[in-house]
């Protein structure tokens, strides 16, 4: 079997999966280990919740988040393969991922998945109380999501409500109960955020989408993706800073967003719907947005209590 084989073709090749042991390398692909840009995009909202709180003593949880984002990330791309495994052999980008290919059982797919929440078990503990209940609560959205590619032409909302939900448990773990308002407003936009960002990761799947018949933002919108993107992360930007407005009422307070806002103009303006050769290079480039809205929420949230 070609080296190859072990790596889905949109993989960023960075020779991780490669220096492992043979038998291992299935797993690893399993879990994405290749492709660290979904374990950023679940963290850095985390992040940016409990910066926009203040963090109130608990840098720790800058930790346990990443762990858990990872833990947490894995186990959802082995769920997602383990539902999506007959779709995923018909695609010509996901025909050689692990249980598709039959290289991975179910059952070890499964066993793998139920260890790596057990890991994400071990960091709800570390959690306060409030911010544990507020994580359980997702639970039902991310089960449901891997079938909503089946149900609507929307499945990017799913997945923004669940990619976002971290800026409400980073939020309630520093206690600022007084200003859950922030909290949703970051949450919500997120949201939008996430579903912009997994449209222009879309637009590389359209014709195999078609094909097989799985519907997706990216389809839905056709030629106008670059309009809808930039409707939706403009409605990001504005959710982000009603939320820092309502941590700091001060009108300069949202400008810590402008280097978030330069960074999704670039994206939206370079979104080609009809070609997807650049698209998975803009949304992987999410990483950056992530860092400069937690940098943003950071300046604003801390200096409310420092």
């Amino acid at each position: 079997m070609p080296a190859n084989m072990d790596l889905v073709p949109d993989s960023e090749r960075t020779g991780l999966i490669g220096a492992l042991p043979q038998g291992w390398r299935p797993y690893a692909a399993l879990m994405r280990l290749d492709r660290p840009i979904g374990t950023w995009l679940l963290y850095w909202p985390c992040a940016a919740g409990l910066a926009l709180g203040g963090v109130n003593g608990r840098w720790d949880l800058f930790a346990w988040f990443l762990i858990g984002a990872f833990a947490m990330r894995s186990a959802g791309c082995a769920y997602n393969d383990i539902v999506d495994r007959d779709l995923d052999a018909r695609v010509e980008r996901t025909r050689n991922r692990p249980l598709a290919s039959g290289r991975v059982s179910l059952k070890a797919a499964w066993t793998l998945t139920i260890a790596l929440c057990l890991v994400g078990f071990v960091v709800l503990l570390q959690l306060p109380r409030i911010a544990a209940y507020v994580a359980l609560a997702s639970l039902f959205l991310v089960a449901a999501y891997p079938f909503m590619k089946r149900i609507t032409w929307w499945p990017q909302a799913w997945l923004g409500l669940v990619f976002s939900w971290g800026a409400l448990v980073g939020f309630a773990a520093t206690g600022e109960a007084d200003l859950a308002r922030a909290g949703l407003l970051l949450w919500g936009g997120c949201v939008f955020w996430v579903i912009g960002y997994d449209t222009i990761y879309a637009i590389q799947d359209i014709e195999d989408d078609a094909l097989v018949g799985v519907k997706s933002s990216a389809r839905a919108l056709g030629r106008k993706a670059r309009s809808g993107v930039t409707i939706l992360y403009f409605l990001a930007l504005t959710l982000w800073g009603f939320a820092l407005f309502t941590i700091k009422p001060n009108f300069l307070a949202p400008l810590a967003l402008l280097p978030v806002a330069f960074h999704l103009a670039y994206q939206a303006v370079r979104i080609d719907p009809v070609d997807g050769a650049g698209a998975l290079g803009l949304f992987r480039s999410n990483r950056w947005t992530g860092l400069l809205l937690a940098l943003a929420c950071a300046s604003v949230g801390l200096s409310r209590v420092l």
